[in-house]
């Protein structure tokens, strides 16, 4: 219970102290309308271009959206701890570093699936998109798979802040790479071979591609089964290269002294 409290109220109170966009003007401007200018932006472009219909757009879009609450808020979980010099009491603590750190991924995890709801509402208001009821199931296991690997992959960039100052501009660039690499806006055929292979190794590629299986209408989860698997095998595999990365910098930031330098 002692482990569980920690994680849940942890990760709570950590959310609060270290979110940057604490104001109802600024969540609402950069996480919930900046997602659907953008979703308004490439379905325009796409009807222009006819490079593809709405759906591809739409479907990408949605799961894109994700990127600022659990690919930049994974980021700020860890990097700043540093930046705002609480870092040092953190890791002070005896508690496992498991629970420290996994807590404060939840709170991300369920601001990106708020975050892509919302996106997909709209879209459905705005542009006439029509998910089957029956594709709903299917389609809210891709999204949490995009939240979760998405997460997972903010906080590897978010583990470099033991080291480095600033990670909020390599998750800048990060973001706009899963714009251009994951097959959410540019068909992935498109793409140059050795683009192709780095998005398949990219978290939301293949939760992008489960969501536009559910396009279909399919009410099976074997539909979107491997896409999601791969997905979570790709959040696995963050997970564990943040919890490495993390006590690396940690036991030679100690070692430096570099903790809470600025």
């Amino acid at each position: 219970m002692r482990t569980l409290r920690l994680i849940g109220t942890g990760g709570l109170i950590s959310y609060r102290a270290l979110f940057n966009w604490t104001t109802p003007s600024l969540f609402i401007g950069s996480l919930l309308a900046a997602p659907v200018f953008q979703l308004l932006f490439f379905v325009l472009l796409g009807r222009h271009t006819g490079t593809a219909n709405d759906d591809f757009y739409i479907l990408g879009n949605v799961v894109l959206s994700a990127t600022g609450p659990c690919v930049t808020g994974g980021t700020m979980a860890i990097a700043n701890e540093r930046r705002f010099g609480t870092l040092g009491p953190v890791l002070l603590s005896p508690r496992s570093r498991l629970a420290l750190w996994g807590g404060r991924a939840f709170p991300y995890i369920g601001n990106a699936l708020l975050v892509m709801v919302f996106t997909l509402a709209c879209a459905t208001v705005l542009l006439g998109a029509a998910v089957p009821a029956s594709a709903l199931g299917p389609l809210s296991v891709a999204l949490l798979s995009a939240a979760l690997s998405g997460t997972a992959f903010g906080m590897v960039i978010g583990s470099i802040g033991l080291r480095v100052r600033n990670t909020l501009i390599t998750a800048n660039v990060t973001n706009t790479l899963l714009i251009l690499l994951t097959g959410g806006v540019v068909p992935r055929e498109h793409l140059p071979t050795w683009m192709d292979s780095l998005g398949e190794v990219l978290p939301l590629t293949h939760a992008i591609e489960a969501a536009r299986a559910c396009a279909s209408g399919s009410s099976a989860f074997s539909v979107v089964r491997g896409p999601v698997l791969t997905e979570l095998a790709l959040c696995l595999a963050y997970a564990l290269l943040a919890a490495l990365l993390l006590r690396f910098f940690e036991r030679s930031s100690v070692r430096g002294g570099t903790l809470d330098t600025v």
